[in-house]
């Protein structure tokens, strides 16, 4: 999902800077909240996680130039089920960040579009999450379909921020449009495996001491909301 050099150019790129404060400034009010009910610590710990994680998302799973961008596994649902939103968000922008210092700086002027790609779907999806999954129901017992919506908003949400920016960068013309297109097709494949991977993931979650690894995970993993 990358936004790749050359996309948005010049004075376009300010709009990305607004976007990226945007992203961040939601971002730290899910931090802030999870500071108040979780602590710090906890917070700091799974952020370290989900940063690693993410990190091996970019440079080891597998991924393929498609149309104006990249398919990628971002796993943004597994990072929310797991880690609580605000680490998620942080892992998100930390990892990308590490990613294109030391593997693409060509992809860093390009950062606010990237990370903004990222962050505000994530949002979307906290918010869907609280519409479709009742608070007496942890997240290990969730449904494929309750996944499955999960997995549409996130990189449905991808999807539209990367159409968006390539049409800002290079309007409506038949290549670029063509181009926005077979990147959308091609990413409703990521959909088809994230919820699959989130039913693993939740089904290994129920067998994890929840006493020893409770601060390394979100409390709703385990417990009715606590928002």
């Amino acid at each position: 999902m990358h936004i790749e050099p050359g996309i948005v150019e010049g004075s376009k790129i300010l709009l990305s800077y607004g976007t990226a404060a945007a992203s961040l400034l939601l971002g730290g009010r899910h931090v802030k909240q999870a500071c108040s009910q979780e602590g710090v610590i906890p917070l700091l710990l799974r952020s370290v996680l989900a940063s690693a994680l993410v990190f091996m998302f970019f440079e080891l799973f597998p991924h393929v130039a498609v149309g104006i961008s990249e398919v990628h596994l971002i796993l943004g649902t597994t990072l929310l089920l797991l880690f609580g939103v605000a680490p998620a968000a942080i892992g998100l922008m930390v990892g990308l960040l590490v990613q294109g210092l030391l593997f693409a700086p060509g992809d860093l002027p390009q950062y606010g579009m990237n990370v903004t790609t990222l962050l505000l779907p994530l949002f979307a999806t906290q918010a869907v999450a609280k519409r479709i999954i009742p608070e007496q129901t942890p997240y290990v017992d969730i449904s494929y379909s309750q996944a499955m919506k999960l997995s549409l908003a996130y990189q449905g949400g991808i999807i539209v921020w990367v159409g968006f920016w390539a049409v800002y960068g290079n309007g409506f013309g038949a290549e670029n449009m063509a181009g926005v297109s077979s990147f959308g097709l091609a990413y409703l494949s990521v959909v088809l495996i994230e919820p699959l991977f989130d039913m693993a993931v939740l089904a290994g979650a129920k067998l994890v001491n929840t006493r020893q690894f409770g601060t390394l995970l979100h409390p709703r993993l385990y417990a009715r909301s606590v928002d």
